[in-house]
């Protein structure tokens, strides 16, 4: 038997933003995420104006934000907060530093990912950030 999470009491796929500079990764990420039955890509960026443009116009369920994504993932973050109160951003990045983490928290992200983690994961991520009440996850280091 097999069971897909719900993407909302509808049944809508969640909408998914994904941001990376990086291209080929962009284009592996939106592979994966599309794939899902209830996970649904409503656009892709490679910078930061793209990126806030595309969230205000979609006002996604979840952002995959870079963290060092062109304009600065905290910057961009802040503004996606701003222009799509409800999304819920996953930071991705090949970074663990204590730096990084504390500044994309502080920024809002719901959590933060590494860029090694596999798809499984990955999308486990997804799912879980998108479940909980975003203010749950209103916390500051």
């Amino acid at each position: 038997m097999t069971t897909t999470a719900p993407g909302d009491a509808t049944g809508s796929p969640r909408g998914v933003l994904l941001c990376d500079d990086n291209e080929m990764l962009l284009e592996a990420l939106r592979e994966v995420v599309q794939a899902q039955p209830d996970l649904d890509v409503v656009g892709t960026a490679s910078h930061a104006e793209q990126a806030i443009r595309l969230a205000r116009r979609h006002q996604p369920d979840l952002v995959v934000l870079d963290v060092r994504f062109p304009g600065g993932g905290h910057s961009v973050a802040r503004a996606i907060t701003r222009c799509s109160p409800d999304s819920r951003i996953v930071a991705f990045s090949a970074y663990d530093d204590k730096g990084s983490v504390e500044e994309m928290l502080r920024a809002g992200v719901s959590e933060y990912v590494l860029k090694g983690v596999n798809n499984r994961e990955f999308l486990a991520v997804l799912r879980r950030v998108v479940r909980i009440p975003k203010r749950a996850f209103l916390r500051h280091p």
